[in-house]
């Protein structure tokens, strides 16, 4: 599979493809204001006329609540900034939110390693290098954070 040009937020490098081959859901951009939005819109995940089964779907509702539970604490931390918390209290909740939030990647990469570069190495041709590029890239993310 050949890039398209995009690059993934912030980081440069090529943006990933979906597991079934398609264009990669558009990375998410936070504007000055704070507002958040898809960039790339034009690509079939964001016009949500591209669906299909992915690694984490048999989980979704899981992850689901899992993320309300870190942004619950992401609030927390606004909340304790506000009432002028001492700054190590935040700090700990900081550590916390950062933890919880890199459980939830490495769950998602376990994902993607058994659903999509599983399938991709059935498959076999190009497609299993490309899904190893993306898997390794995205473990390269996530040790540079």
């Amino acid at each position: 599979m050949t890039s398209t040009g995009t690059t993934a937020a912030g980081t440069g490098e090529p943006a990933a493809a979906s597991c079934h081959g398609g264009p990669a859901p558009a990375a998410e951009t936070t504007g000055a204001a704070g507002a958040t939005g898809a960039a790339g819109s034009d690509n079939a995940h964001s016009a949500g006329t591209h669906h299909g089964p992915h690694g984490y779907s048999h989980q979704k509702d899981q992850h689901l609540k899992r993320l309300r539970r870190i942004e619950g604490q992401i609030r927390g931390l606004q909340r304790m900034v506000e009432e002028d918390v001492y700054c190590i209290d935040i700090l700990t909740q900081v550590s916390a939110g950062t933890k919880a939030l890199q459980s939830f990647a490495l769950q998602l990469l376990q994902e993607h390693l058994r659903h999509c570069v599983a399938d991709a190495a059935v498959k076999g041709g190009d497609e299993i290098d490309t899904k190893v590029a993306e898997a390794t890239a995205a473990i390269a993310r996530l040790l540079r954070s």
